[in-house]
């Protein structure tokens, strides 16, 4: 049985800040979610990270 290397992506290699960006820059775009909108969740999201940082710290 052969197994078919499936073509690498440059994407593979990328860090996975890099690769999550892409991912929610997709998600956002496919819903159609407007620029305001996707800018004020993902402020929201940053400042929650960022809060949950800082008590690990």
């Amino acid at each position: 049985m052969t197994t078919e290397k499936q073509p690498q992506s440059p994407l593979d290699d990328a860090p996975k800040s890099v690769q999550l960006a892409v991912d929610l820059i997709q998600l956002l775009e496919e819903n159609n979610i407007d620029t305001e909108t996707a800018i004020a969740a993902l402020q929201i999201t940053l400042d929650d990270f960022k809060r949950k940082q800082q008590t690990t710290d």
